[in-house]
């Protein structure tokens, strides 16, 4: 071959290469809805909820206006690639607005007959306010004065484009508030304007088209001198700028704390949707509304939303008019109130589940502008669950995983107690937006909302409004209440979602936010004050109000015959035997108490998982044996404090067996170090000595040949047993006698005693050995036969890595996931405040290890730990008792790697259910 051959040969090959990498590199990434649809339902990763969602409604014939959707994959691109889009996807949306001026007969930019888009966030998740909007795209100098002759309503161009300035400023260009502003700076020029015109506060759709022109010169000029340039006139500029601003906004500060909070990966990204403008503001035949296909609040089958009549959707959610209840449009606009009934029962039966949705009215005609599933408070969750399998839409499984886990513990929230509410002094009514009681000192202002919650402050934090910017405060605040807005605003989304206490357009409440004072009922509140809501019923009262148990607690725990006939009890109750059916592991409780014990089994527990036995030593005069005891210089003067500790520990066994009613029960022996029981004060010490009759220079003594520099690493757990085995001896004889004692009464007993700490085989062998000389001593005292178990917690990593020796003695493994986070990562539960929140920014940890297990670096301990200890002892009972028991995501892990039980504190017994049912249905072991 020549030298010529072989370089066009290779310039063959380079050509070649090019165009595999320009055809790999040149995927689809816009995808068409309307009459042409792409996409469906299922595409949620692809196309986000609402562009999945968009064409899944074009699908089945609902009136929804064309657009297309940018997927997720650029918005991955747009980060990867320092905030640049692949070289195709200019071309693509071109080919989309092409479509769109066909399908409308209406030109992007054209000055007869001009085509305005919506430029709208999708991500895969729906994330309610957290990202941005912007309607009325394609307006300038131009084009409103073509889209007012074309409509012949001059009023209704100009109010499309102040709007369009208004959130083009705000979200591509960047004017918000400031740092101490309480306004947002364009509601403050609009509110300048109308006082000096008309010297009070008009409603929006009375100004004039003078107002609104004069109004689009200050918003510019307002642009101008904040963001630093002009307003930009083309239309595609606006686009590109547009769409920029929303994938920028998947990285904004409220869209993280969001994702944060609700554990959505970052990775995602989101979509966005370019939708040809419905106008619901041209006049008193037009409105845009929010709806949802039942009450996301309460759990009611009744059309519930809102809507404004001559306005575009963005002042619903907004909360800066307080809407209609959207039943009066079935006066206002009969025909069109049809048209959303008809599509309310379309969505439902299609989606088999509760949509939340929006739609524009415009001249009378129904438009679709999204649908989604609704956010929904627990209450209603629980009770749309129930209803929806009695009316055949669901199946009971599908019921259970209809309940968020993690908004379960609302349901045992407590409510005001009724006979204080009625002394207290209503001082306003609002729309009850999200149900519960809350009572806190009120705040107007997010920042200080989260400082005070961070002294331990209950918080209420009272806006005239909330807006996304509020997040922070909204998640540190006990309650909610706005003076403006309705059950679809801002507030009312976002509390429901959490769970928070939410009174929504409570109109009699007056807030200012430079003098810091709420006025209401006659009565003015400095910030600080008490106040309480109702968010049931949507009242608000004067001070604290004293909260009773909500209708669960009350019928389970204090047996309360009338709270057992509500519909919520026998919906929980069904609830609760259906994740029985479901679940594979079995919930446990942490309980130190006969009384804690029966709160556990009431809640549905099959026993219990933690019994921490040194919180025994605190009650009483328990306390003065115990220091007796670690003071004693000899064995025998020990064995003689421990002689009267020993009663104390079999009554409460004894009390704790009688209330399992023969479920198991694993016992841990003494754990802390020492120096924890004795006192530190000078003024304690001297108490102590006159006591017990020893000098006070003894006990400081003692106390200074028991300080440790890491007392967590130091004398405690099993090392204490192997150092004092008659500390052992005494607590292996209390929890025998006990159960001699409660065998004998007829009620079934199985303890399972735990030795704590435990990292080497030897360590276990030798506390063993004590547990099994004391039972055998008290069945030949008793003449019984016990049935017991000893098992181990496995709390350090050199327990889990050498799990196979271990199991050879042990019968059972705990996993102590608390100390094991410690002690793996290296990170003091205590301290790591001070860090973890900066590390959870930067997404070095994604949750708080203390919280949800770090399943990539504890979870590796587990699963070693559960493949060795099984591999010897294939019966090997394994459970968890750290504070990852009662959290869902963790739940979820342990059904993974093959646990037989949680084990949580119990009032988070019936989430830790819940979650166990839906890991049991949707997890299989080992996968």
């Amino acid at each position: 071959m020549t030298r010529k051959d072989a370089a066009k040969k290779s310039a063959v090959k380079k050509t070649a290469a090019k165009k595999s990498l320009a055809a790999k590199t040149a995927g689809k990434y816009v995808y068409f809805f309307g009459k042409k649809t792409d996409g469906n339902g299922s595409m949620k990763p692809l196309l986000g909820g609402k562009g999945a969602n968009l064409a899944e409604m074009c699908r089945i014939g609902l009136p929804v206006p064309p657009g297309f959707t940018i997927t997720t994959e650029v918005c991955t691109y747009y980060y990867a690639h320092n905030r640049t889009y692949p070289s195709a996807l200019r071309p693509q949306m071109q080919a989309g607005i092409a479509a769109l001026e066909k399908q409308t007969g209406k030109k992007f930019g054209d000055l007869k007959n001009p085509l305005l888009v919506s430029v709208r966030s999708g991500a895969r998740d729906s994330m309610p306010g957290m990202m941005d909007t912007i309607l009325n795209l394609g307006l300038n100098d131009q084009t409103v004065e073509a889209l007012a002759r074309k409509t012949g309503n001059p009023r209704f161009a100009w109010d499309c484009y102040r709007r369009f300035v208004q959130m083009y400023g705000d979200v591509v260009l960047g004017v918000q508030k400031r740092p101490g502003e309480d306004h947002e700076p364009f509601e403050t020029v609009i509110e300048t304007l109308k006082h000096e015109r008309y010297h009070q506060d008009i409603e929006d759709t009375k100004l004039t088209v003078d107002d609104l022109k004069e109004l689009v010169v200050r918003i510019k000029a307002l642009v101008k001198e904040r963001a630093g340039k002009g307003f930009p006139a083309s239309p595609w500029d606006q686009l590109m700028g547009a769409v920029g601003a929303v994938f920028g906004s998947w990285m904004n500060d409220r869209a993280i704390v969001y994702r944060r909070k609700y554990n959505i990966p970052t990775e995602w990204g989101t979509a966005v949707n370019v939708q040809a403008m419905v106008y619901g503001n041209t006049g008193e035949h037009s409105g845009s509304g929010v709806a949802f296909t039942r009450n996301p609040a309460n759990g009611v089958k009744e059309f519930y939303g809102e809507f404004l009549i001559n306005a575009q959707g963005e002042d619903v959610v907004a909360g800066v008019r307080t809407p209609e209840p959207v039943a009066e449009l079935k006066k206002q606009m009969p025909k069109a109130y049809q048209e959303l009934e008809r599509i309310r029962q379309t969505l439902e039966r299609h989606f088999k589940d509760v949509q939340d949705f929006e739609f524009t009215i415009e001249d009378g005609v129904v438009y679709m502008l999204q649908t989604r599933n609704g956010k929904r408070t627990a209450m209603a969750a629980l009770k749309f669950s129930i209803d929806m399998y009695k009316e055949k839409l669901i199946d009971w499984k599908t019921a259970v995983m209809r309940n968020p886990a993690d908004q379960f513990e609302q349901l045992l929230a407590p409510v005001f107690d009724a006979a204080e509410v009625a002394k207290a002094p209503v001082i306003a009514t609002g729309l009850p937006a999200g149900p519960g009681a809350a009572s806190g000192h009120i705040y107007l202002n997010a920042d200080r909302a989260v400082a005070a919650a961070s002294k331990g402050e209950p918080v209420l934090l009272v806006r005239v409004e909330t807006s996304p910017e509020d997040l922070r405060g909204m998640i540190a605040a006990e309650g909610i209440l706005t003076a403006r807005g309705g059950v679809s605003s801002h507030a009312a989304l976002v509390a429901r979602q959490m769970g928070k206490v939410c009174v929504c357009g409570a109109a009699a409440v007056e807030v200012d936010y430079q003098a810091r004072t709420v006025a209401a009922g006659g009565r003015t509140f400095k910030e600080g004050d008490f106040m309480s809501i109702d968010g049931t019923a949507g009242k608000v009262y004067a001070g604290r109000v004293k909260t009773a148990p909500s209708e669960i607690v009350a019928g389970l725990i204090n047996g309360d015959e009338g709270a057992k006939k509500t519909e919520k009890f026998k919906n929980f109750q069904q609830l609760m035997k259906w994740c029985s059916d479901a679940s594979r592991m079995g919930v446990r409780s942490n309980a130190d108490t006969p009384e804690q014990a029966e709160n556990a089994v009431a809640f549905g527990a099959v026993g219990i998982g933690l019994t921490r036995t040194e919180h025994m030593f605190f009650e009483g005069d328990r306390i003065d044996a115990m220091r007796e005891m670690i003071l004693a210089e000899t064995l025998e003067a020990r064995t003689a404090a421990l002689a009267k500790l020993l009663p104390y520990q079999r009554d409460d066994f004894a009390g704790i067996f009688r209330a399992l009613k023969g479920h198991p029960a694993t016992i841990r022996f003494l754990d802390p170090p020492l120096h924890e029981f004795l006192p530190h004060a000078p003024e304690q010490q001297t108490d102590l000595a006159r006591k017990l009759g020893v000098t006070v220079e003894a006990i400081q003594s003692r106390v200074h040949q028991l300080h440790e520099f890491n007392p967590m690493l130091g004398f405690r757990g099993c090392r204490l047993g192997i150092g004092y085995p008659e500390i052992s001896a005494m607590q292996a004889r209390a929890v025998f006698e006990a159960a001699a004692i409660v065998q004998k009464e007829g009620i079934k007993v199985h303890p399972e005693i735990m030795i704590p700490l435990v990292a080497f085989k030897k360590e276990f062998d030798l506390q063993v050995e004590v547990v099994h000389q004391a039972a055998r001593d008290v069945q030949a005292e008793r003449k019984v036969k016990l049935n017991y178990m000893v098992g181990t917690m496995i709390e350090i990593p050199r327990g889990a890595l050498t799990a196979d020796e271990i199991a050879q003695s042990a019968e059972f493994f705990s996993f102590g996931t608390n100390d094991l986070t410690q002690t793996a990562l290296g990170m003091s539960r205590d301290d790591s405040g001070s860090f973890l929140p900066k590390y959870a920014e930067l997404e070095i940890v994604k949750n708080n290890p203390f919280a949800t297990i770090d399943q990539s670096g504890v979870g590796q301990l587990v699963e070693v730990a559960v493949s060795k200890g099984r591999r010897t002892r294939p019966d090997l009972k394994l459970g968890i008792c750290g504070e990852h028991g009662g959290d869902p995501p963790s739940i979820q892990f342990f059904e993974r790697v093959g646990l037989d039980y949680v084990s949580c504190s119990p009032y988070r017994v019936p989430v830790a259910r819940l979650a166990a049912a839906q890991a049991a249905l949707s997890v299989k072991v080992g996968d």
